[in-house]
This record gives structure tokens, sequence and C-alpha cells, in this order.
């Protein structure tokens, strides 16, 4: 979340910057610049009140030492009366301070200088584009189709298993699926990520620190006897291994495999058949935690790494710079990565890389020591790398031939076939 001190120097240039992400913050900041000088003044109330206790206290034992009873009694009552101001006090405070907390976490992130402005997908920014023109037959098809007729995803086992969205890969589509995931981990510990395991369930202060609570809850599968979230990315357990730290060494780079759950309400239509859109599926991930100075410059590296591994699958691509009103919530500034599925003639997004400076470090008081011993927070940043479902639909489409689908050739040693027929 955004700091006081950030909302409270400039609270013009808050509004500014919110509004290109299409929030009006007018109202809101005024309400947290309220709240936060109630806050100083209930603490300014509470501490003069704490020092008449003590003067009064001291008074007490003085008073008795030389035998004054009443004037001691009399003391002893105004004590009394301190404290239990000072309760009232204390209550109202705590109040204050929860509703000002409260109101805090209802700021997005501000979006970084390099954010265009624009109200949705149509606005964002293409930065380039790659990739060779796929060449497919006169007969070619989607890849939904193309998983039936080679026995390799079947849709309608996973409704009567589950529910719409959570298919079952089977075969080579099963391997694929694997040597998929181990590619993906291999890339990204070659370049310097460690790799870790996490939890798929996290608990409520997980969801808070990386910012899917409370803004994205309808969209979490929640798991309500224990009072825990399935894992929508492994965004949330990965950056949460570093939730209440203060970092020794930065940068930290780390990458993880997980399964991934998301509800997708309200999503339907032709966007969602197949692979287009499911409520479980694979991705992997990488995670940043660096210096403020640094992150910029992290960023680039994530956005050409995820570049590289999409090139050596010879699928076209583009990079979006996405707009303001296209962003997360947490994020100062995405990229997203999209592959062009030519049998389903529309691209589709297999990647988002963001940098969401000290927004999330904040709700996840996760800091650093600078060269002076002070604690800063860290900015954090993070990746998929990839996340499957659309990968293998322009894998399956974008390689289709007569009677066939080609696997691309960095594959091959991880599938252990090169056809899948």
């Amino acid at each position: 979340m955004l700091t006081l001190k950030t909302i409270r120097e400039n609270p013009e240039l808050v509004i500014k910057k919110l509004a290109v992400k299409n929030f009006d913050a007018a109202a809101l900041v005024e309400e947290i610049i309220r709240l936060d000088d109630n806050r100083k003044a209930l603490q300014t109330k509470s501490d003069a009140l704490l020092s008449e206790q003590k003067k009064f206290a001291a008074k007490i034992g003085q008073f008795m030492k030389e035998g004054r009873r009443d004037e001691a009694e009399a003391a002893k009552a105004e004590v009394a009366s301190l404290k239990e101001e000072s309760t009232r006090l204390l209550a109202e405070a705590d109040e204050n301070n929860k509703t000002l907390e409260a109101k805090l976490v209802l700021l997005p992130n501000l979006p970084c200088d390099l954010v265009p402005e624009g109200k949705g997908a149509e606005d964002n920014v293409v930065v380039r584009m790659g990739g060779p023109e796929p060449n497919l037959p006169a007969d070619a098809v989607e890849h939904w189709v193309l998983a039936k007729k080679y026995d390799i995803i079947d849709f309608d086992l996973g409704v009567k298993i589950t529910g719409a969205g959570f298919p079952v890969y089977k075969g080579k589509g099963a391997r694929l699926q694997r040597a998929l995931i181990n590619y993906f981990l291999d890339k990204n510990t070659a370049a310097g990520y460690k790799e870790v395991e996490p939890p798929v369930m996290v608990n409520a202060a997980s969801g808070f620190g990386t910012g899917q609570l409370p803004d994205k809850e309808a969209q979490m599968y929640y798991c309500g006897l224990d009072d825990f979230y399935l894992v929508p990315t492994a965004e949330v357990p990965v950056t949460n291994i570093f939730r209440d730290e203060i970092v020794d060494t930065l940068p930290q780079k780390l990458t993880a495999y997980t399964p991934c759950f998301r509800r997708e309400a309200g999503s339907y239509g032709k966007d969602v058949r197949g692979l287009n859109r499911l409520h479980q599926f694979d991705k992997v991930e990488i995670v940043r935690v660096e210096k403020p100075e640094d992150s910029y410059a992290a960023l680039e590296e994530m956005v050409a790494h995820v570049e590289g591994i999409v090139k050596e699958l010879g699928l076209k691509y583009r990079i979006l710079r996405l707009c303001g009103g296209d962003m997360s919530f947490t994020s100062a500034i995405t990229y997203d990565f999209e592959l062009w599925s030519a049998a389903q003639g529309r691209w589709l997004e297999i990647s988002s890389v963001s940098n969401f400076e000290s927004y999330q470090a904040n709700r996840l008081h996760l800091r650093y020591r600078d060269e002076s011993g002070k604690t800063q927070l860290c900015h954090t940043l993070n990746g998929s790398s990839l996340a499957l479902p659309r990968v293998v639909a322009a894998l399956l489409e974008d390689n289709q031939k007569d009677g066939y689908i080609e696997i691309p050739p960095v594959l091959r040693p991880y599938t252990g076939f090169d056809r899948i027929d």
C-alpha cells in the first residue's frame, strides 16, 4: 500500500497519478489525511495525559511521606480519572487507526511515469513484436479440436470430475505439460533464480501482503474450515517468504512452479473456450526483491529473460506496456506477453511482468538496511515464466501439420518425442 509519507507530502500528485489508472482518489486521500491528523491529535492528548499521571503519581508518594493523607487521596482520585480518560482515548485511537488502515488499502499503487494513459486493452502500447509467422494448413483448426482429435486433453472428463475449467491432460498432452514446466524452471535457474516449492494454500496475511486481499477476494478459492486460500499464482507464497523480514542480501531471485486456482467469476463466451481461460492451470513464476535504485533495471532484465524463452519456442509474440486502465491494483508498471493464435485469429496473453515498487513491501513489512544502517522498503517484482495453458494452445495450433503436431526442437529433450500424431 502507499505510505502515509507519500500521501501527505504530495496529495495532489497522488490524485493525479491515480487518475491515470482511472481511479478518482480525491475524497479518499482527503479522508486519509483527516484520519491521520486525528491519529496525531489523539496521540498528543494521550501523551499529555500520561505525563499528568506521572506528575500526580509522584505527588502521591510525597504526600504520603509528609502525612498529607487528604491530598494524597485527592491525587489518587485524579490519577484514576486520568487513567480512565487514557483508556477511552486509547480505544478511540485504536478505532481511528483501524479505519485509517482500512482506507489506506483501498488506494491502488501509483503508476510510474512510463505508463500510458488509457481506459482498457485498446490503449495498451506495443513495445515490440517477434517470432515467425505461422504457416498453417488450409484445414487448420483450434486447439480444442486438436486436443480431441489426438486425445491429449479431455475437457468433458474434467467437467465430470470437477466442472468446467478443469481439463484432464492425457498421454502426450500430460507429458507436454511436464516438459514445459521443467523447461521453464531450467531456464529460470540457469538465469540465477533459486527454485523453491511453496505451499499452494496461503493464509489471509499472505493474501494481504501481496495485494490479493481485499482487492481480489472474489476471484480466489477459499477453504473456510481452515481459513486458507488456494493460490491464484506462485507470486503470493513466494513473495511472502520475505514478509516481516529485513533482507541482508539483495537482490533475491526466486522461481517456483505451482498449480494456480482462479474463480474467474463472470467469464464467458469464446474467450474462455478450451485452454483460453481455466479455473486450474499450471504456471512457473519468477520473483525478485531489489533495492529501489535497481528495480527498473531488474524489470528490463526480467522482460528480456521471458522474451528469450518465448523466442526459443519459435512462436509469434508481442510485448505490450499496459495503459493505466488495464493495469492491476498493485502494479506500478506491467508488460504483457501475448502469443498469436493463427487458428483463432487472436492474441493470447501468456505472461505479465510487473514492478510493484514499494507497494507490496509496505504491506509485507519487507525492508533492507541502507548504507547508513537505516531500514528502507524494498521493491518487489514478479513475472510469469510462463503460464502454460495458452502457451500449449498456441503450440498446438501454430505447429499443426498434415496429420500431426510438431514439437519445437527446444522441447524435444524434455518431451522425448518430436510430434503428436
